[in-house]
């Protein structure tokens, strides 16, 4: 979706005439707009047979019900209809903040296009129009038209001071919505009864407090759980090797059944199946497949050397060794034994105790036991990051801004050898490239692959390895969750667009159309590029809509994702692990990478509002879709990504100003242009002051929870909403005192059953006025208030039961990792049932071997009286077991029953702690 990945990037640079026609506009987008059509008319067709691919939010079992959404209204006008009557809100209770805040901006965006050219086309098209610069096509309503009547940019001036206040409100505007409904979505009760949101993530300890009793007597009463990572590297590459020879094992029994019932089957057909040897038996493997063609493989590199042996006895005698091995190391990992980590996971009793030590000074030196995370999900910490010294941190960060730094500086260097691949003959005339005269030998049709299709390939692979590698960036400099790495990359990214896709685009266009001229007369430099810098805008009039048309109806459609994982399941697909994980796996969205593409396109919008808003309505219309009814969620950063964007806009404003104050910088030799340079000096200062002054106001809420809205839940619900998660706030006052709770909560009951409001006091009181719309649009601090961001959550959700105790949460995913589950199809001649009893003789001879479990209630807790009751039955589980429901194998050797599963029986997800 970026510039660069786009192949009309950069094609005014290569055009002598920069006055664009409507005729040329329209034949760019008419074959654009015909594909879009074609791809729109395919999805149609398409959405309602593969509704694995197209509507898995609908129905797939591993999608809870409360996030489960309605299938769209039968019938294509019936399903169009529905879906436009759907509200974003539908993203926010169905899928995540980040994706309902995704497609707010993008409607924000459309709205604020939509208003800047009501502000700007009346005013400076005629204008422009009467310049008497001599331009023509439709450079004639441009800026560079205006010439010997300085006066006329008194008109841009003034608009620019209109539509930049207005784009300065809008990002107010939204600061305060995000504000209040973060609050509000942080302080619900499907937020406050997870364990992450009373969790505080401490970097950078220093070795001396990392101690139980000396954190729990720093921190306070407050403290319920503690966990200090240890290094568990052996421990990790124990459970790896565990669970690739668990795999191996797999493989190699779901072959052999397979190949036993085919033979079977081939075998009937040709009447000779001796019915005597029928049943169970254990020789059926020996009869159908011969020994020398049971799975065998290499013992070493890879593979390939090493001495063959028989898979299915290796890997048994294998498990036999690793499995008490990897059982006992986490026995030791449990009693605290191993080098501790610099960080450490504190829980405490209430969201306001969590909040008052992530806000408070933890430490008299400067970097230490800092940063601080809460909300910080189990699933998303990366724990090789756990262990950074605070001046390691500082060191991997600075590396990590100079090599982003030096590779959005020098990107244009791989990309302009791309581009010269594409006319790689023409080189072969240079005298320093006679070395590529070869390229004259080789067909024309082998040239033109060379030309056309390999740039195309390797743009293709250098615009895919440049998210991965921003985010690996991200992971370097010590980012310690995904989310964290998500919102650096965030940042990243977006330099690089704005950089590379819009001043690199825009720069080298006005540059590479007036070379000629500057060669001649160097000191023409400043006015030539005054004309061609207006001009450059001509190729996001194309560019935009291109965007929006081409790229929202492929994201739709995803043709190539569909026939890729047909033809891969076919061919990957043998196991029902395999198969499971296909159907039921959704894909995510990397967030980090998809805002800044959005808040640059807001960058170059001021140059064509119209186009832009086109564009991002439909980016809008097909993010809705994807979130309702495809997509994921991935990292969980709590609307993060939204805040940060708004302040990505203020690059816009200060870039589009900065150009003002040059162009009219340029025209102070004329009478006229002294005005329109000061009010945009103005323009800058104020914008510049705000930028701080809002940075100022908001930082803090964006992070802390102001402990006013405790008070003010408590007043509407009769209880707090930061409490424990088990309807109190932890502390022994409020259990003391029933009367004063009981009376809060009856008080709510009588409300609800009188069919009022949630606040006792609103049944006496008169229903307000319903707002207009320019109330609402100018008061979001009222009308989007606290109690109205509380209305359009999600209700409570109920999770699944599961069996991991809640001090397992934020313990090392190897050392919580449980015993081995074999999963193969039921097949008729009933070899799966032979193999499982097979493995349950392994899986006796691997119990024989286990240790007693240790005693660990006072390892993973500070204080003796808080007892874990829990602990021992997570450990009553078996180390081996093989499954064969869920899944048959027909006389074909074609697995089915995945699809009606409502779950796998080796599934055994944590919950979202």
């Amino acid at each position: 979706m970026s510039g660069n990945g786009d192949p009309n990037v950069g094609s005014s640079q290569n055009s002598s005439n920069n006055d664009p026609t409507a005729s040329q506009l329209l034949s760019t987008l008419a074959p654009v707009a015909l594909y879009a059509v074609i791809w729109l008319v395919l999805f149609i067709f398409l959405r309602s047979r593969f509704l694995r691919y197209y509507q898995p939010r609908t129905f797939l079992s591993n999608v809870p019900d409360y996030f489960r959404t309605r299938p769209l209204d039968k019938g294509i006008f019936g399903s169009l209809k529905d879906f436009f009557r759907r509200s974003d809100e539908d993203i926010l209770r169905k899928h995540s903040l980040d994706g309902y805040l995704l497609i707010r901006l993008l409607k924000m965006a459309t709205i604020t296009c939509v208003v800047g050219f009501c502000i700007t086309a009346p005013v400076l098209f005629p204008v422009n129009a009467t310049g008497g610069g001599g331009q023509t096509q439709l450079n004639v309503v441009n800026y560079s038209n205006v010439k010997n009547n300085q006066f006329r940019y008194f008109a841009h001036a003034g608009c620019a001071w209109l539509f930049f206040g207005f784009v300065i409100y809008m990002i107010t505007r939204e600061s305060i919505f995000y504000i209040n409904l973060r609050q509000a979505y942080l302080m619900s009760p499907n937020q406050t009864q997870r364990i992450h949101s009373r969790t505080v993530l401490f970097t950078s300890v220093p070795e001396n407090l990392l101690n139980r009793d000396k954190l729990a007597a720093m921190l306070g009463v407050g403290v319920k759980r503690i966990w200090i990572p240890t290094d568990t590297k052996e421990l990790e590459d124990a459970v790896e090797e565990r669970d690739k020879v668990a795999l191996k094992l797999e493989g190699a029994e779901n072959k052999v059944i397979k190949t036993a019932n085919v033979n079977k089957f081939k075998a009937n057909k040709k009447g000779h199946v001796d019915e005597a040897d029928g049943g169970e038996s254990g020789n059926q493997i020996d009869r159908w497949i011969p020994r020398k063609k049971q799975p065998h493989h290499r013992t070493g590199f890879l593979g390939l050397i090493g001495s063959k042996v028989e898979t299915i006895p290796w890997c048994r005698s294998e498990l036999e060794k690793v499995i008490p091995k990897v059982e006992k190391m986490q026995d030791e990992a449990f009693e605290g034994k191993g080098k501790r980590l610099s960080s450490v996971f504190v829980e405490f009793e209430t969201m306001n105790e969590a909040q008052a030590a992530f806000q408070s000074v933890t430490h008299h030196l400067p970097l230490h036991m800092s940063p601080r995370f809460i909300g910080v999900k189990p699933k998303e910490v990366i724990w090789s990051n756990l262990r950074i010294k605070w001046w390691e941190r500082v060191v991997r960060r600075l590396g990590a801004n100079f090599a982003v730094t030096a590779l959005i500086i020098f990107w244009s260097i791989p990309v302009a050898f791309v581009g010269a691949i594409s006319n790689v003959q023409a080189l072969t005339g240079i005298s320093a490239f006679k070395w590529l005269n070869f390229l004259n030998d080789i067909p024309p049709v082998v040239l033109g692959v060379v030309n056309g299709l390999l740039p195309s390939i390797l743009l293709a692979v250098l615009m895919a390895l440049l998210p991965m590698f921003l985010r690996y960036m991200a992971k370097v400099s010590g980012d310690p969750s995904q989310s964290a790495i998500e919102l650096t990359t965030q940042n990243y990214y977006f330099a690089f667009q704005v950089v590379q896709v819009f001043l690199v685009a825009t720069i080298g266009s006005a540059a590479s159309s007036s070379v000629v001229q500057i060669i001649k007369n160097p000191s023409s430099v400043t006015s030539l590029l005054s004309q061609q810098i207006p001009k450059a805008s001509n190729f996001y009039l194309s560019y935009i809509i291109l965007q929006g048309l081409g790229v929202v109806a492929g994201t739709l459609v995803s043709i190539t994702g569909l026939v890729v994982a047909f033809a891969l399941a076919k061919i990957l697909d043998t196991t029902p692990r395999k198969m499971y994980k296909r159907w039921s796996t959704l894909g995510s969205m990397g967030m980090g990478t998809v805002y800044p593409i959005y808040t640059n396109l807001l960058v170059i919008a001021p140059l064509v509002l119209a186009f832009a808003a086109i564009g991002l309505a439909l980016f809008w219309l097909a993010y809705k879709y994807e979130f309702l009814f495809v997509m994921d969620v991935g990292a969980d950063a709590k609307g993060l990504f939204y805040p940060r964007a708004l302040q990505h806009l203020f690059v816009g404003l200060y870039i589009a100003e900065l150009c003002l104050v040059g162009l009219f910088a340029i025209q102070l030799g004329h009478p006229g242009a002294i005005g329109p340079f000061i009010m945009m000096i103005i323009a800058v200062i104020f914008t510049a002051l705000y930028n701080i002054s809002l940075n100022s106001a908001i930082s803090p809420l964006l992070q802390y929870h102001p402990k006013d809205l405790e008070l003010l839940d408590s007043e509407e619900d009769g209880q707090p909403l930061l409490h424990n998660g088990e309807g109190n706030l932890g502390g022994p006052e409020y259990d003391s005192a029933p009367g004063a709770s009981t009376s809060a909560k009856n008080g709510a009951l009588e409300t609800e059953k009188e069919g009022g409001n949630l606040s006792p006091q609103a049944s006496t009181t008169k229903p307000a006025k319903k707002p207009n719309f320019f109330s609402k649009f100018l008061r979001p601090d009222i009308h989007a208030n606290h109690k109205y961001m509380r209305s359009i959550l999600p209700k409570t959700q109920t999770d699944s039961p599961n069996t991991f105790p809640e001090s397992f949460a934020y313990l090392h995913p190897s050392v919580k990792s449980r015993g081995v589950s074999l999963w193969v199809p039921h097949d008729p001649i009933g070899i799966s049932r032979h193999e499982i009893r097979e493995t349950d003789q392994v899986r006796a001879r691997i119990d024989k071997q286990l240790p007693k479990l240790a005693p660990i209630t006072e390892v993973l807790n500070p204080h003796p009286d808080q007892q874990i009751t829990d602990v021992e039955s997570f450990w009553k589980h078996v180390s081996l077991i093989m499954f064969d429901s869920g899944a048959i194998m027909n006389e074909n050797g074609k697995i089915t029953g995945i699809q009606e599963l409502g779950m796998a029986p080796i599934d055994d997800p944590e919950p979202d702690w």
